[in-house]
């Protein structure tokens, strides 16, 4: 019952939800179902989503943690995060058909470094250990690559100060997030370079400059998506920096009746493997305790697209009726 609350002011992030990667990496998915029928088979978590997992798996998706479970000749999906070099080579030697959903955004990390490599320089990854991205990005890359995610440890890097040093970055992480790493290796090595500025993520600093923008104006954060989401969790932690209560939800069940009290402006953002559905849900849930009024903020316009792989780009067949 919404009784006689007054109404809660409801702020919607711009830009929020699904990124260009995330659209491609689950049409990916569709589209393989479509032209070879179910199942088809994918390595690892498509997105960081349970959502959309449990979603591509009604339809006929099965997910695996290694291609040691899938069958002989079944069509099989790398995540949108990459894969190590290694089992890209083990699924060839099985001539596995695979479609490689990994993010072309990932992907340029990954020739970037490459390319650091054989130029010669020591190479920094500035990531999240344990993160499905760093680990293929690690694997993408034939040299050692260096795991970096705070100041103290590039103060513990074991090279001479005038080493050549490279840096990539995990695309989750925004300038924000990587520039005291950053500023801590000019400190520390005379010669360092890495990737233009316009080479980030733009969906993560967007996502952050908007939840930004949010907390401004908000008295509560509400960031939908999943525990396991990197960009997620950093969505509120971003708010909690800026001293606004802010909570992580999966969908509108997690939401509490507690954190709205004595709350005007609630604002919803959502990661990037967040579907709108999921936001929706978490406005019928605020609204089944409050009455609302829904407003989404300005911001950054996102008219980014990503090709599909060369094999799934051929019509789909319609059967006759």
């Amino acid at each position: 019952m919404t009784g006689s609350s007054p109404p809660l002011n409801v702020l919607l992030a711009s830009p929020r939800g699904f990124c260009a990667g995330v659209v491609r990496a689950i049409e990916i998915v569709e589209r393989a179902l479509e032209l070879y029928g179910p199942p088809v088979y994918v390595r690892h978590e498509i997105v960081h989503n349970r959502h959309v997992v449990e979603r591509l798996r009604g339809k006929g998706a099965i997910f695996v943690e290694e291609l040691d479970e899938i069958p002989a000749g079944a069509p099989t999906i790398f995540s949108a995060h990459g894969v190590p070099r290694g089992v890209q080579e083990a699924a060839a030697a099985r001539d596995l058909p695979v479609l490689d959903a990994t993010c072309p955004l990932v992907a340029k990390v990954h020739v970037q470094g490459r390319r650091y490599a054989r130029a010669g320089r020591t190479l920094v990854l500035i990531g999240h250990a344990g993160h499905a991205e760093v680990i293929g990005t690690m694997g993408q890359i034939d040299a050692s690559v260096h795991l970096v995610s705070t100041a103290e440890d590039v103060a513990a890097l074991p090279f001479a100060d005038d080493t050549p040093i490279a840096y990539v970055t995990q695309t989750t992480l925004s300038v924000d997030d990587t520039r005291g790493v950053i500023v801590a290796l000019n400190a520390r090595f005379s010669d360092v370079t890495g990737p233009d500025i316009a080479d980030i993520c733009y969906a993560t600093q967007n996502r952050q400059t908007a939840v930004r923008d949010l907390a401004r104006n908000s008295d509560l954060v509400i960031v939908v998506g999943a525990r396991n989401s990197s960009n997620s969790s950093r969505l509120r932690e971003i708010g909690d920096e800026m001293g606004v209560p802010s909570h992580l939800v999966d969908d509108g069940g997690g939401v509490e009746r507690a954190w709205l009290d004595g709350v005007e402006t609630v604002g919803i953002t959502a990661g990037a493997s967040a579907p709108d559905e999921l936001i929706e849900s978490v406005i019928a849930a605020i609204a089944a305790i409050r009455p609302v009024s829904v407003r989404q903020l300005d911001g950054v316009a996102e008219n980014v697209s990503f090709a599909l792989p060369p094999q799934l780009r051929r019509p789909v067949r319609v059967a006759a009726e």
